[in-house]
């Protein structure tokens, strides 16, 4: 529910949503749902998809919101600053390392673009503890439920959390301190 970010420009609406096969990779699939709903025209690059149900459904609901799945990405990079005008990043997030195939192929093609990077949650590439030299260098890092020990290392133009959802036991338990939510946004700047 983090999109319709005002760092992402409608002049031209296309997006590329760049998913790997674990969970930050299903919070991708469902952001280029979101994507769809808000006039956006996603495309999602896939290449080693989940067997778990759920992310299958995912998919499925990408499919039919005709949302275009790519067969590959291409590694000539001008093709995709000239196709998209910004990449979600749900690689990797907090669960993965850049070596996890065929994750390191795709992170070194990332790392050359010029178009805007959104990572969800983690950058891919970094550790969600210490932060990632190494990993992406995203403009935009969306933290999900709350910000990771990593964000601090976050020097990107925006950054949002999208935790509005957190039960309020999990806030005490964990000493959260979440932000201020104007009115229904589900997203804050911090």
């Amino acid at each position: 529910q983090a999109f319709p970010l005002p760092s992402l420009p409608r002049k031209q609406p296309t997006v590329l949503v760049v998913c790997g096969p674990a969970q930050n990779g299903a919070i991708g699939l469902v952001c280029a749902r979101h994507l769809r709903s808000f006039d956006y025209e996603p495309t999602i690059f896939y290449p080693k998809r989940s067997p778990d149900p759920l992310y299958r459904d995912f998919t499925t609901q990408c499919e039919k919101m005709d949302i275009p799945f790519l067969s590959y990405l291409p590694t000539e990079v001008q093709l995709i600053n000239d196709a998209y005008n910004a990449v979600v990043d749900a690689v990797l997030g907090a669960e993965g390392t850049e070596g996890t195939e065929p994750c390191a192929p795709i992170l070194a093609t990332l790392k050359h673009i010029r178009i805007p990077i959104v990572s969800l949650d983690v950058p891919s590439g970094w550790d969600p503890d210490s932060g990632g030299p190494g990993g992406l260098s995203p403009d935009v890092l969306v933290s999900l439920a709350a910000p990771k020990a990593c964000a601090r290392s976050f020097l990107g133009r925006q950054h949002f959390v999208a935790g509005r959802f957190l039960p309020f036991d999990v806030q005490r338990k964990f000493e959260l301190n979440p932000p201020e939510y104007p009115g229904t946004e589900c997203v804050v700047a911090l």
